[in-house]
């Protein structure tokens, strides 16, 4: 975490000192509770890593991946707890069923502090997709980075009754719960991508979605790869 905090503050330095601006690259992880994008990113990081190097102009960039350090940046500049900031948007996996369905009412309407909040997380995620060699996970980053030229926007997606399952077996939850709680995790981040985006989302916002249930993480990965070699959004080295 203290890394990634150096590396953002070090790239927000020279963004204010008027160095030029990079727009990407950067792929966009969105998905439904149960799926787990955070392995996906974590092997997709090593492997772009490794990319760069072997490239024909041997770039020694590190690719990253961030999830919930887009919250501990958003506290840091609002002068925030972090804690807060995560119940102005979704509920994180760790929390407890109980804590998870009462962050949210039926109809959660946002007020000004929370807008100051999303507005906030808005500008962290887009100056993270500007600088490029990130993969963000969640925080509605696939419609904040939108029009960046090199980007590509990842869903993972599963039919309910397996994510369910699946939840059961890592939580040691029953069905019920398990079902409440992918439900609820769920509506919490469609209304904050929402939000954002001022309409609902579908497929059509998405380059690449995968069914979870049916692939291996590794076979997500090497298309992801591939797909972004083909529209050379990184360098194939194949061809140097």
């Amino acid at each position: 975490m203290k890394d990634f905090l150096s590396s953002y503050l070090n790239h927000a330095d020279q963004k204010s000192n008027g160095k030029p601006r990079h727009l990407g690259p950067v792929v966009t992880i969105s998905r439904e509770c149960g799926c787990s994008a955070k392995r996906i990113a974590t092997k997709l990081s090593k492997i772009l890593t490794g990319y760069n190097y072997l490239s024909e102009t041997k770039t020694d960039v590190e690719w990253k991946w961030v999830s919930k350090e887009v919250v501990e940046l958003a506290a840091q500049e609002l002068e925030m707890d972090p804690n807060k900031i995560k119940n102005v948007f979704l509920g994180e996996a760790k929390q407890s069923i109980h804590e998870v369905t009462t962050a949210f009412s039926t109809s959660k309407v946002y007020d000004a502090d929370d807008q100051q909040v999303i507005d906030t997380v808005k500008a962290v995620v887009r100056s993270i997709a500007e600088d490029g060699h990130y993969i963000i996970v969640g925080r509605a980053a696939s419609v904040i980075a939108h029009d960046i030229p090199k980007r590509l926007s990842v869903k993972l997606q599963a039919p309910l009754d397996w994510r369910i399952n699946r939840i059961m077996q890592i939580s040691n939850l029953s069905w019920a719960d398990a079902q409440e709680y992918v439900l609820e995790i769920d509506r919490q981040r469609n209304l904050f991508v929402e939000h954002v985006a001022g309409r609902k989302l579908d497929n059509n916002d998405f380059d690449l979605i995968f069914n979870y249930s049916t692939m291996l993480d590794d076979h997500i990965v090497d298309v992801i790869v591939n797909v972004l070699k083909n529209k050379k959004i990184i360098a194939n080295s194949e061809e140097d």
